[in-house]
C-alpha cells in the first residue's frame, strides 16, 4: 500500500491473498488469490491457476508486483501475454536478493531492490519504499 499514491493514473486493481487487508486500506477493485509458498505443493498449484485466470481476464497492460507467490504467478502470466512487469523485492531481502525474485527475474521488464547494496546490472536501486 506504500506504493499506492504513485499508482494514480490508469485503472488501478490490486490483487492480495488477505482480504482483512484489502477492507482496512478501503480497496473497492481488489482481486483474492489463494496463498501458498514453495512447501506447499498444492496450494501452489491452486495459487497458480487463481494468477492465470485474473491475469488472462484483466489483461493487464502493467503489473507489479512486491513479492510472495501468487504475486510471481501474476507477474510471469502477464509477462507472457505482452504486459511490462516490475518486481520490487520486500524490504526483507536484505542479505541477498529474494529466492521468488530470481524466479522473476527472465519475466520482469524491471527488478527493484530495496538495499542499496544490492544494486546490480540486474536490479535497480531507487531508494526503500520503509
Amino acid at each position: 500500500m506504500l506504493l499506492r499514491p504513485a499508482l494514480t493514473e490508469g485503472r488501478v486493481v490490486f490483487a492480495t491473498t488477505n482480504r482483512e487487508l484489502a477492507v482496512r486500506d478501503g480497496l473497492d477493485r481488489v482481486h483474492l488469490l489463494p496463498d501458498a509458498n514453495r512447501d506447499e505443493p498444492m496450494r501452489a498449484m491452486s495459487s497458480m491457476i487463481a494468477s492465470a485466470r485474473l491475469v488472462w481476464r484483466l489483461r493487464p497492460n502493467v503489473v507489479v508486483t512486491t513479492g510472495a507467490l501468487p504475486g510471481l504467478f501474476c507477474l510471469v502470466f502477464a509477462r507472457l501475454i505482452g504486459a511490462r512487469t516490475v518486481w520490487i523485492d520486500s524490504i526483507a531481502a536484505s542479505d541477498r536478493p529474494s529466492l521468488s525474485g530470481a524466479f522473476a527475474r527472465p519475466f520482469a521488464t524491471r527488478w527493484y531492490t530495496q538495499w542499496q547494496h544490492l544494486q546490480s546490472p540486474a536490479r535497480d536501486y531507487e531508494g526503500a519504499l520503509l
